[in-house]
């Protein structure tokens, strides 16, 4: 009986097909720091057509991204950005708009849906009229939102907050790693869900599943100065074409792949038993599931079950499967379908976790 690991922690685990391989042994390359690498530029050309703007720059990740949009829009010392509480701006890019920049960095309250609430919002912001304060540059929203389990934000709260913004003279930077998720479960086109946006920062290393780089994308004279920006921070590349190949390819098949994963993550939240032991967290949309643990398990337990298999559980299962989920937070589970897992892994997936939870349950 063959052993199976299936990979839910991440979209980001996902490895190059072998047809992606092939056309980035074929890429055509130069040096990507003079402007002289043919597939980077077609890809940002790529990039920028399918977004709407006017020009974008490849860069290696959307960490690096975020950073360089913020350091090029707080132009001047004293600036600030408003970010959601459980943004990935917020959570996982270690401060470094702080750290690095020197850009102080408000919070507000995200909702459940990944949207905040615009009255605080305007009450938030700064300007120079008052040399106590700081001034408000710049305001960050996710799409889709990944601490909120991958929630799709309604396009009434991106038009209106373009207004309360519009009024004020603050940029909307849009940290849209999956934003392409977002425009498989809405239906709109990315151009759509980005056009209230001063800048955006897409990844291509997620769901897409190229290995590395994101693109970020806005006006010529933004992204110009972005480009010194990129340079400072260590990630203007050389021969980098081959990873642009990589990325072309993942975008040929976005809609197909990433169609395939929210079919599956609606298929894995709806197959698994729900109870005393764990409870659908999120409303799922995309490709992320979250799972709220009872009180009384240790969510390292269950991950470190999840993960192993033995005699018994071969037996009753006739399978050996292992299934990697992550963590989200300290009682919940995050699971990510992805390019590399099959409906024939969903399916073994959720006899996994639905044995685990039945031996959970009889422990509380």
């Amino acid at each position: 009986m063959q052993e199976k690991l299936i990979e839910l922690r991440s979209d980001t685990f996902t490895k190059p097909t072998p047809e992606m391989l092939q056309e980035m042994i074929k890429a055509e390359v130069g040096d990507s720091v003079y402007n002289e690498d043919p597939t980077v530029i077609k890809l940002e050309q790529v990039v920028n057509d399918l977004f709407g703007k006017e020009a974008a720059l490849f860069v290696p990740s959307g960490t690096m991204a975020n950073l360089a949009a913020m350091m090029t829009h707080c132009n001047e010392r004293g600036c600030d950005i408003i970010v959601g509480d459980n943004s990935h701006f917020n959570l996982w890019e270690q401060g470094n708009v702080s750290q690095i920049a020197g850009i102080y960095c408000k919070q507000i309250t995200n909702n459940q849906d990944g949207t905040f609430d615009l009255e605080k919002f305007e009450h938030l912001i700064s300007d120079h009229t008052d040399c106590h304060c700081s001034r408000t540059k710049v305001v960050c929203i996710e799409n889709t939102h990944n601490q909120c389990g991958g929630r799709v934000l309604p396009m009434s709260f991106i038009q209106n907050l373009r207004e309360i913004c519009n009024r004020n003279d603050i940029m909307i930077h849009l940290d849209g790693a999956r934003i392409m998720n977002a425009s498989i479960a809405s239906g709109l086109s990315v151009k759509e869900l980005c056009q209230h946006c001063d800048s955006i920062n897409f990844c291509l290393s997620k769901g897409l599943g190229a290995p590395i780089g994101s693109v970020l994308i806005g006006k010529k004279d933004f992204i110009a100065r972005a480009k010194r920006v990129r340079k400072a921070l260590g990630g203007a590349m050389r021969q980098v074409g081959l990873l642009a190949a990589a990325c072309l390819h993942a975008l040929q098949k976005a809609n197909e792949n990433l169609t395939k994963d929210h079919a599956n993550a609606i298929k894995l939240a709806s197959g698994i038993s729900t109870g005393s032991v764990v409870q659908l967290d999120n409303k799922v949309e995309t490709n992320i599931v979250h799972l709220k643990l009872h009180p009384n398990i240790k969510i390292a337990d269950f991950i470190q079950r999840l993960a192993q298999f033995d005699d018994d559980e071969v037996n009753e299962l006739r399978t050996i499967t292992r299934v990697n989920a992550g963590e989200c937070d300290y009682k919940t589970i995050r699971m990510l379908t992805n390019l590399n897992v099959s409906a024939e892994d969903i399916d073994l997936a959720i006899k996994k976790i639905n044995y685990v939870i039945q031996k959970f349950q009889q422990s509380i």
